[in-house]
């Protein structure tokens, strides 16, 4: 007997929020194991992984993410989850397997929104395990937290206040090493959402403009409006969105007089992973190595 893998608990999951409006992670990772698992050998149960977290109850928990990935379950409030309409559909089928949730699309778009580059070429979701070297499976294991967490990281900017979203640029790019950020006031800023000082003495400023969309686009107006807001006492400027910006808008940008930085959506949760605003460390993890030096001896 073995630990089921997470995507075989993607039913289970379901089922069980099935059976209720909504339940917190914990409590549904630990009814689905009581439920589903509770005849497997004790100490497959209580296996822990090397950080110290319950095996079994890991995996539930990937389940769900994912699940939530692909819009088969919601978070309805902070910790808790409930069974989405799509979810009780695939219910109805009975089965659903880990290729059939990679090629959902609401899985695919999910995914897409955040990856760089970088780990759109690596293609780590493909990876063939028994060709891959220990390193490839350590890397290919933390590009996907690392991607979940981007993913949840921006879903969150969408839904916080317009205002207290201004604010997160402007701690992100204190914390990025510019200098001391200016709020401007609430209304009749003018497009001009906070100042930063570039430098000690506040004598060179930069400008920011955040726009908080979900799925609505920049376009090149909201470019115009920005640059036309920027007084003379700067030619720096900061556009940042929880979205993407048109062709325009990018254009427009480039042509400007002024030096405008377009930051988007999946740039921005880059941005914040790296420099540790809105995230916070987990877990780390030690891979250790021979030390020859250490036999070396005359």
């Amino acid at each position: 007997m073995e630990l089921p893998k997470y995507h075989e608990a993607f039913i289970p999951v379901l089922e069980t929020l099935n059976t209720a409006e909504s339940l917190n992670s914990r409590e549904l990772a630990s009814r689905v194991r009581d439920n589903y698992y509770a005849g497997l050998p004790q100490e497959l149960l209580n296996l822990k992984t090397s950080s110290g977290a319950n095996v079994l109850l890991d995996r539930i928990l990937w389940a769900k993410s994912y699940l939530k990935m692909a819009k088969f379950v919601s978070y309805p409030k902070r910790g808790n989850v409930q069974i989405t309409e799509k979810g009780k559909r695939i219910l109805e089928k009975g089965k659903l397997s880990l290729q059939d949730l990679q090629n959902d699309q609401d899985f695919i778009n999910h995914r897409e929104s955040v990856k760089s580059k970088k780990e759109n070429e690596m293609e780590f979701d493909t990876i063939n395990v028994e060709n891959a070297s220990p390193q490839d499976l350590i890397d290919s294991g933390f590009s996907t937290i690392e991607t979940e967490v981007k993913t949840e990281l921006l879903e969150k900017l969408k839904e916080i206040d317009p205002y207290y979203f201004e604010k997160v640029i402007l701690i992100l790019l204190k914390s990025m090493g510019y200098g001391d950020f200016i709020e401007t006031s609430k209304s009749g800023d003018g497009g001009i959402d906070g100042i930063i000082n570039e430098d000690k003495l506040g004598l060179e400023k930069i400008y920011t403009q955040a726009k908080r969309y979900n799925e609505n686009k920049v376009r090149e107006k909201d470019i115009r409006n920005f640059i036309g807001a920027m007084s003379g006492d700067t030619s720096k400027g900061v556009f940042i969105t929880t979205s993407t910006f048109d062709d325009s808008a990018v254009k427009k940008a480039r042509e400007a007089h002024h030096s405008i930085i377009l930051i988007d959506g999946a740039k921005l949760v880059d941005l914040m992973h790296q420099y540790n605003v809105g995230v916070q460390v987990k877990t780390v993890y030690e891979v250790k190595e021979l030390d020859n030096d250490f036999f070396e001896w005359e």
